[in-house]
C-alpha cells in the first residue's frame, strides 16, 4: 500500500511530496493539470521561505530584493530584512524546480482527477488508488476540504488578486506595497527585465481599471507590454479543522487570510514538513495543532492590518503611522521575514 497519497501537484503538493519521500515513504501525487503550473500571484519569497526551499533542494532563479517598501502617495517607508534576501521567482519557474525535486526524490507523479475520497480505519482511497494517508493540497477552494465538512463559511467583504507581468526593469531592489483608497498593488522583481503586479481588491473591475487607483505607478508601467492577467480569490477561507481521519489539509485548502503580508508560500512549506512530521509519528491527530502554532504570528499580523486596512480613516493612516515609527515598521517587516 502507497503511504502517502498527494492531492495536487502544486508547490504545497511538490513540497508535501518531496519531504515525505526524504523520509523514506512511498509518495504519489495526483495532478490533473500537464506540465509548469501557473497561477495569480504576488511571486516574492520571504527570506525563511528561500530558507525552506533550500531545505528541499530547490534554488530557483529570479530576482532578488532586500526588504519592503510601503508607498501611499509621495510617502515612503523601506524595511530591510534582517535575516537574509528574499527573491523574486516566476510561479512557472518555481514549480518546474519543484517538480525536478520530487522527481529526483522518486516521487511518483499521475496526471488525471482526484475524483471521491473515501477512507476507512487503516487507509484512504481516489479511484483505484489506496494509501495509509492523503495530503489534501487541492488549493484555495479544495473540493477535498468542503466534501469533508471542514470549510466553514467567511463573514465580510471578499478579496480577491489580479496579477500581471510587466516587460521592464525593476526600478528597486524591494518590494513595493503601493496603498490605494480601496486597493494595494504588490510589485515584485521577478527577472531583470520584468517586474510582476499584483493587485489585491474587494472591488469589481480589471486589472487597469485598479491600477486607475495608483497614479505614479500607472504613470511608470503604461506602454509597457505585458503578460495575460491572472485572477484568484476569494482569498479568505476559513477552515474548522486541518484533519478529517487520515486526510491531512496542506497549502491553500487548509486555510488562508490574505496575501496581504506575502506568506501564503511560507506558510505552505511550513506545513508541508510538519504534516509529514506527523504521519512519519503515525499521529495525524497532532498536525492542526502545529500547524496552528507554526503560523500564529502571520495570521495575527495579517488579520491586525487586514482589520485596519477596511476603514478609510485607519487605512490611509497605515503608511504615514510606518513613516512616523519606522523601527516598529522594520520589526514588523522582519517578524514575518525570519
Amino acid at each position: 500500500m502507497i503511504d502517502l497519497l498527494v492531492a495536487g501537484g502544486g508547490p504545497a503538493g511538490l513540497a508535501t511530496a518531496v519531504h515525505a519521500a526524504r523520509a523514506g515513504l512511498e509518495v504519489v501525487v495526483v495532478e490533473r493539470r500537464e506540465g509548469a503550473i501557473d497561477k495569480a500571484c504576488g511571486e516574492g519569497l520571504m527570506p525563511h521561505t528561500l530558507r525552506q526551499l533550500e531545505r528541499l533542494g530547490v534554488d530557483p532563479r529570479g530576482r532578488e530584493f532586500f526588504g519592503i517598501t510601503y508607498v501611499d502617495g509621495e510617502q515612503q517607508v523601506s524595511a530591510e530584512f534582517g535575516s537574509g534576501v528574499g527573491r523574486g521567482v516566476r510561479r512557472v519557474a518555481l514549480h518546474a524546480e519543484l517538480l525536478d525535486a520530487a522527481m529526483a526524490a522518486g516521487v511518483t507523479v499521475v496526471q488525471g482527477e482526484v475524483g471521491e475520497v473515501t477512507q476507512d480505519r487503516s487507509s484512504v482511497r481516489i479511484g483505484e488508488l489506496r494509501a495509509r494517508y492523503l495530503a489534501a493540497a487541492d488549493g484555495l477552494h479544495s473540493p477535498i476540504r468542503r466534501s469533508l465538512g471542514l470549510a466553514l463559511p467567511c463573514a465580510g467583504p471578499r478579496r480577491w488578486g489580479i496579477r500581471r507581468h510587466v516587460q521592464i526593469a525593476p526600478w528597486t531592489d524591494h518590494v513595493e506595497v503601493h496603498w490605494g483608497p480601496s486597493a494595494e498593488a504588490y510589485v515584485t522583481p521577478v527577472a531583470d527585465d520584468c517586474v510582476g503586479i499584483a493587485i489585491l481588491t474587494s472591488n469589481r473591475g480589471g486589472f487597469d481599471s485598479h491600477l486607475e487607483e495608483f497614479a505614479a505607478l500607472g504613470e511608470r508601467v503604461r506602454g509597457h507590454p505585458h503578460g495575460p492577467d491572472m485572477a484568484a480569490g476569494p482569498l479568505r477561507q476559513k477552515v474548522r479543522s486541518r484533519v478529517a481521519g487520515r486526510v491531512l489539509l496542506v497549502g491553500d485548502a487548509a486555510g488562508y487570510v490574505d496575501a496581504l503580508t506575502g506568506e501564503g508560500l511560507g506558510i505552505a512549506f511550513g506545513g508541508a514538513e510538519l504534516l509529514v512530521g506527523c504521519i512519519v509519528a503515525d499521529r495525524p491527530e497532532d498536525y492542526d495543532r502545529q500547524w496552528r502554532r507554526m503560523s500564529r504570528r502571520y495570521r495575527v499580523l495579517t488579520a491586525a492590518v487586514l482589520h485596519a486596512s477596511k476603514y478609510a480613516p485607519l487605512r490611509s493612516r497605515i503608511v504615514p503611522a510606518a513613516a512616523a515609527m519606522p523601527t516598529v515598521f522594520v520589526c514588523l517587516v522582519n517578524q514575518l521575514a525570519e
